[in-house]
């Protein structure tokens, strides 16, 4: 009798652990289940909505921009001037692509390969922000025959390039990439 009573007791002990062991395990996962219920929301809504995702890109269609004009667009909220350089402008730019500048870059580091006709830039001065005249039809080009920024002086040949003024850099080229000959997308 005393070895079933010494057997009845292992049997309860073992019981008794594998009772123990489910409780925790029942436990933990009722307070992990808990945990990423309260976590989930407060993660997701620090995720951007859907007018900022809306306004992270823009599309451009170039098709009807002729050699030698440029169109002025936004994005983000800043103004973006896209040119289609003519061949002039382009034999001028890489003429100039060695010249003594401040922020050095040529044509070529400007412009996508395969479309060194299309220029993509930001329309901000790099001096105080201002937004340069040059890309729209008839406007003050500059020195360069770029864009002139009125604001304070600055000069910038028909790459985007600062040549003369108190603008530390070129024009801004953003990221951008094309989707077809046609359109491009900016951002």
């Amino acid at each position: 009798m005393a070895s079933d009573t010494a057997a009845a007791s292992e049997l309860s002990t073992e019981d008794g652990v594998r009772r123990r062991d489910w409780i925790h395990i029942a436990a933990l996962g009722t307070a992990g289940v808990g945990g990423a219920s309260v976590l989930f929301p407060l993660v997701s809504q620090m995720a951007p909505s859907r007018d900022v995702l809306a306004a992270s890109s823009t599309e451009v269609d170039v098709s009807a921009i002729q050699p030698g004009q440029s169109i002025k667009t936004t994005f983000r909220k800043q103004p973006l001037f896209v040119k289609r350089l003519s061949p002039e402008e382009i034999a001028r730019a890489k003429a100039d692509d060695g010249a003594n500048m401040r922020d050095p870059a040529t044509l070529a580091d400007r412009t996508k390969a395969g479309h060194e006709d299309i220029l993509v830039t930001m329309g901000v001065c790099t001096h105080l922000g201002c937004v340069p005249l040059g890309a729209a039809e008839g406007e003050n080009k500059g020195e360069f025959g770029g864009y002139f920024c009125p604001c304070h002086g600055s000069h910038y040949d028909v790459a985007g390039r600062i040549r003369k003024g108190p603008a530390p850099l070129n024009l801004k080229v953003p990221e951008y990439s094309f989707k077809s000959d046609a359109v491009i997308r900016v951002g």
